[in-house]
């Protein structure tokens, strides 16, 4: 982390800062937020979906995340609210997790044995692929997730447009590209519980992505657990979300507390 600047008026129990760190030598922004309480406390990385201003991160889903005590980073990838470099969809980009973990977790309020993974929509690529990486992530949750970059050309005609564009081509011209952005082939590297939450009727990213995760969750003998909300989209209602939320951060204690 290069820069830190606070920003006021966020939430009586936190403070907020936008930070500027490196990843991959790109300047990269985004938000962090910190308990007043004393710590350390468990860390909760928010990968958010979408790209560029569609998807951007959610202000009001890090002040409830910060409600449970927990210190939360939010990165916005390369490319946005001022950062350098182009975000690619989870390919390059991923690293702008990836990188940002070393610091992370030496933050001195950071409990290093408590570090949790949170991924919405296509920001469920960026989290597993954070998971493979590092043995100490306790656990990974993946929200209306993206699981195969292969199925999301298929099923979302309307970013055929954009994926070719920041991908490279379609998956037929370049299987390698939408491989590489796919987890399903390597979900053995994960060394942490997932859980998967998923609106049943989801129109942006379908229910087939949950099921198709946790089938290869289970082939190889990987900690998991799969809610599926019925009647629900890409977007719970706010009772769905309430009750999302509650079962996510106890689902964190139970694996805290070696209950899973």
């Amino acid at each position: 982390m290069i820069e830190k600047k606070e920003l006021l008026e966020f939430h009586p129990q936190a403070r907020l800062y936008l930070v500027t760190y490196l990843s991959q030598g790109l300047k990269v922004k985004g938000y962090l937020a910190i308990p007043k309480s004393k710590g350390p406390h468990p860390l909760l990385v928010y990968c958010r979906g979408g790209i560029k201003n569609v998807g951007m991160t959610r202000l009001n889903w890090i002040r409830q995340f910060v409600e449970h005590h927990y210190v939360v980073f939010a990165p916005f990838y390369r490319g946005n609210r001022g950062g350098e470099g182009r975000e690619d969809f989870a390919g390059e980009d991923r690293y702008d997790v990836l990188e940002a973990m070393e610091w992370l977790t030496r933050l001195e309020n950071v409990d290093r044995k408590k570090v949790h993974l949170f991924g919405f929509s296509r920001g469920s690529l960026m989290s597993l692929f954070t998971a493979m990486e590092y043995t100490y992530i306790k656990s990974v949750v993946v929200w209306g997730g993206v699981s195969s970059m292969f199925l999301t050309y298929q099923e979302r005609v309307d970013l055929r447009k954009m994926l070719k564009r920041v991908i490279g081509g379609t998956p037929n011209k370049v299987p390698e590209q939408y491989e590489w952005r796919t987890v399903l082939s390597r979900v053995s590297e994960i060394h942490c519980p997932v859980l998967i939450i998923h609106g049943k009727d989801d129109q942006q990213v379908g229910i087939e992505h949950a099921y198709i995760l946790a089938e290869q969750l289970k082939k190889s003998s990987k900690s998991y657990e799969l809610l599926v909300f019925e009647e629900a989209g890409h977007f719970l209602t706010p009772k769905l979300f309430q009750e999302a939320i509650s079962y996510m951060f106890e689902w964190f204690k139970r694996i805290e507390e070696g209950e899973k």
